[in-house]
């Protein structure tokens, strides 16, 4: 973890979304931030007041005989038991754009600097209060778009993911360790020998916990990123209703005119605590408008991109060719057929249907709204088999670049098994052990470079 360090000027953001609110705050971090709002605050001596405190006010400007800017609540909290383990002042002002930025311009006139995006969890991360798995949860539980996806970015945030990471080191080292003093101190007693055999064991119970991780991967994508899922068929089939039913609100414009959608429509939906990235699709069909083409083409292209196909059927007409076309189209991806409109007399039977054992069927109504609670467990079910359990989002991969690290982390080991098994002396394995130790490390931030922590940190927002 890296040392405590207070070499940084003062920052200060907007910490809170723009617009009308009841609410904005104005953030300050550094050594300097109760010095430097003291001087646009009119009220309690703000170097006297206790820490984690919040103190009535208002905001003046000091350059225009101390005209009044806002009524305040002023909080102080004092490092090292703070956010950035610096001095922080947040000021609680009327929300609105105007108040807001006249508060952030007083308090960059008076000394401070705008803090670039994330650099207040980057001065947490660099100050030893988070590592990075850490820093990079607060994004994710920002951006939760679910109460799991939310429980686990929050586990993430706890630190449970940098616990595993961190044994899985202390394991590696203390065979590293081990294989440098066999082979610098040969007459020592106290160290156990490291045989190749030990090393192999070792290894492989190191190897098989990373692919334990790595098999929560799947599902920690999905419950971060969402599933990219297309809602298609023919013209008027109830896609757009659908998608209305599922948002539990009218987004879609739905009429009785068939291709009324003719581009595609995104949201995204809470589905048994897994999130859909819905994609109403225009109805894909053989067109000589140009406007419908362009739409039936990106129909097409959402079906290629698809975590997820709802097919949706006209169930109270024939199977037509383009429906069996669409069914052809989508064999190969992940779906599910959706008999839509069974509050009129069915015209499709099971025998037109894929005699597949992946595709899951299901009759809906978007009038009687039949269906949507099937719909809604088959999702979850496809992509968590048993379910959203505490336990799996407690330690669970939700992050592609841990993704990918952990991957060349058991490549790494994969090496050094490979090799022992073939009789590579344990000096040389530990050079691909000493390589999986550093990957491991560059997943909390033990080891990291100083371009990839600003990737990592412009993808945050101004003020956190």
């Amino acid at each position: 973890m890296p040392l405590m360090t207070t070499d940084y000027d003062t920052i200060a953001a907007i910490s809170t979304p723009p617009g009308v609110g009841g609410i904005a705050i104005v953030r300050l971090s550094g050594s300097e931030a109760l010095a430097i709002a003291q001087q646009i605050y009119r009220g309690k001596d703000l170097s006297q007041v206790a820490t984690d405190t919040i103190n009535y006010g208002h905001i003046v400007d000091p350059q225009a005989e101390q005209r009044e800017i806002d009524e305040v609540m002023v909080s102080v909290m004092r490092a090292p038991k703070t956010y950035t383990c610096e001095d922080v002042v947040e000021i609680n002002c009327h929300g609105g754009l105007q108040v807001t930025n006249q508060i952030l311009q007083l308090v960059l006139r008076n000394g401070a600097r705008l803090a670039e995006p994330g650099e207040f969890t980057k001065r947490a991360f660099l100050n030893g209060r988070i590592d990075l798995s850490q820093s990079e949860a607060v994004m994710d539980l920002i951006e939760a778009k679910t109460d799991t996806a939310r429980k686990a970015a929050l586990n993430q945030l706890d630190g449970n993911l940098s616990a595993v990471i961190k044994k899985l080191r202390q394991s590696i080292v203390d065979i590293l360790a081990n294989v440098e003093v066999n082979i610098d101190y040969p007459e020592y007693d106290g160290a156990e020998e490291v045989t190749s055999q030990l090393m192999l064991e070792r290894s492989e119970a190191i190897k098989a916990k990373i692919q334990s991780l790595l098999a929560t991967a799947e599902q920690g994508k999905v419950l971060r990123d969402g599933l990219n899922t297309a809602i298609v068929g023919r013209p008027n089939v109830g896609k757009s209703s659908l998608l209305n039913r599922l948002l539990h609100e009218e987004k879609a414009i739905v009429t009785d005119v068939p291709g009324t959608t003719r581009d595609v429509l995104d949201e995204y939906v809470n589905v048994a605590g897994v999130p859909l990235h819905l994609i109403d699709t225009a109805g894909i069909h053989e067109t000589t408008d140009q406007v419908e083409k362009i739409g039936v083409e990106r129909s097409r292209a959402a079906i290629e991109q698809a975590d997820l196909v709802l097919v949706v059927l006209n169930a109270s007409e024939p199977l037509t060719a383009a429906d069996q076309e669409l069914l052809d189209a989508t064999a190969h991806t992940k779906r599910i057929i959706l008999l839509n409109k069974t509050d009129l007399p069915a015209r499709i039977t099971p025998s037109d249907l894929p005699d597949d054992e992946q595709t899951a069927v299901i009759k809906t109504s978007t009038v009687t709204e039949d269906g949507t609670k099937p719909l809604e467990t088959i999702i979850a079910k496809l992509f968590f088999t048993d379910g959203i359990s505490r336990q799996q989002t407690d330690v669970m991969v939700t992050n592609a670049r841990h993704i990918s690290l952990l991957q060349q982390a058991l490549d790494a080991l994969t090496t050094v098994i490979s090799g022992l098994t073939a009789g590579l002396p344990v000096d040389i394995a530990q050079i691909d052990l000493q390589r999986a130790w550093e990957l491991l490390g560059e997943i909390t931030g033990d080891n990291y470079d100083e371009e990839l922590m600003d990737q990592l940190f412009e993808q945050f927002c101004i003020g956190k």
